[in-house]
């Protein structure tokens, strides 16, 4: 008899699955996470994952009141990302941003280095999340439920701001290393692979701020700095011309 009557309060007790429609907003995530009791609902993403030079950025942001224009970060112009920025950090429930530097991305490998910068950006923010949305894929150890959502940046508010941030972030960092290393044109592409990259590059070997482990650099270095882990080669949505990560996270 008890063991039946745990069986149907357990079914009870459990939340039914939502349907999120394709229709019902950037916000349509966290509004059905919150009506089965997810709150708050952290939003995670990254920025420079697919480029050759600076540094790695992961964000998770806890949204506060509803902003207006959110969107994937690579969809906005430099002076609407500024704006939203900083609408999200005088808003948020809170803010975390993790920068991972090259070094570190050539000794653990990009993939590794993503999956814990998310771990820590979502760690950082001062409070528990109910629950937290990943754009792209998953990932283990989170304090609290998950979900990875394919290009989440434009489908859900919290990653889309999560993205602003850490794009923001990253692009500033990128200016201050363009004013020290002039001639790459940092400033410009940012640290991605470009003609005019590959033109400074090749006429001025890469500085300490690249990425070694990315074929393009390694290239040019012709082997000298190859990491014990190998170059990364392939390509993904956020690059051009990139990396595809080797070892267990």
């Amino acid at each position: 008899m008890g063991r039946n009557l745990l069986v149907v309060m357990t079914a009870a007790y459990r939340p039914r699955p939502s349907v999120v429609r394709r229709d019902s907003g950037l916000y349509g995530y966290e509004r059905a996470l919150a009506r089965r009791g997810f709150t708050p609902v952290a939003g995670v993403d990254e920025a420079g994952r697919g480029a050759c030079a600076g540094p790695l950025v992961v964000a998770a942001v806890v949204l506060g009141r509803e902003i207006d224009g959110l969107s994937d970060s690579k969809l906005l112009t430099e002076a609407v990302r500024e704006r939203l920025y900083e609408r999200i950090t005088a808003t948020a429930r809170a803010v975390s941003v993790v920068v991972i530097p090259p070094e570190e991305i050539d000794s653990r490998g990009l993939h590794k280095c993503n999956v814990a910068g998310m771990r820590r950006a979502v760690a950082g923010l001062g409070l528990v999340p109910g629950y937290v949305l990943v754009d792209g894929f998953p990932v283990a150890g989170l304090p609290a439920p998950s979900l990875a959502v394919w290009k989440g940046d434009q489908v859900a508010a919290c990653m889309a701001a999560a993205s602003i941030v850490a794009k923001v972030t990253r692009d500033r960092l990128m200016h201050g290393l363009d004013e020290v290393y002039p001639q790459y044109g940092f400033a410009l592409h940012k640290g991605y692979v470009t003609p005019g990259h590959r033109r400074a590059l090749a006429r001025h070997g890469p500085s300490p701020h690249h990425r070694f482990s990315f074929v393009t650099v390694a290239r040019v270095t012709r082997g000298t700095r190859i990491p014990a882990g190998g170059l990364w080669t392939g390509q993904d949505e956020d690059m051009r011309e990139n990396e595809v990560g080797t070892g267990v996270v």
